[in-house]
């Protein structure tokens, strides 16, 4: 649970964030609790906790997230670095 409400935790400081290095950081933050959260749903399932079937959709969305947060991690890596 805290691992995947950190990643929104991140992202909202981060719209508030005074520059741009500090929004990359959050946004790289976001996306290291993501993978954790990732990891978390992967041991619920392995475990036998949790039916993997019932997890598929929240790994999906976690899948989904990643691959947003990479690609606005680099969009804003790229506008840095033309400044």
């Amino acid at each position: 649970m805290r691992s995947g409400t950190s990643v929104g935790a991140q992202l909202r400081e981060g719209k508030r964030s005074r520059s741009d290095a500090e929004m990359i950081s959050k946004t790289e933050s976001a996306l290291q609790e993501l993978e954790e959260t990732a990891y978390w749903l992967e041991l619920l399932a392995e475990s036998g906790m949790v039916d993997a079937k019932n997890l598929t959709g929240l790994r999906n969305e976690a899948d989904q997230l990643t691959a947003i947060l990479v690609t606005s991690a680099k969009s804003l890596k790229t506008r840095r670095s033309k400044r």
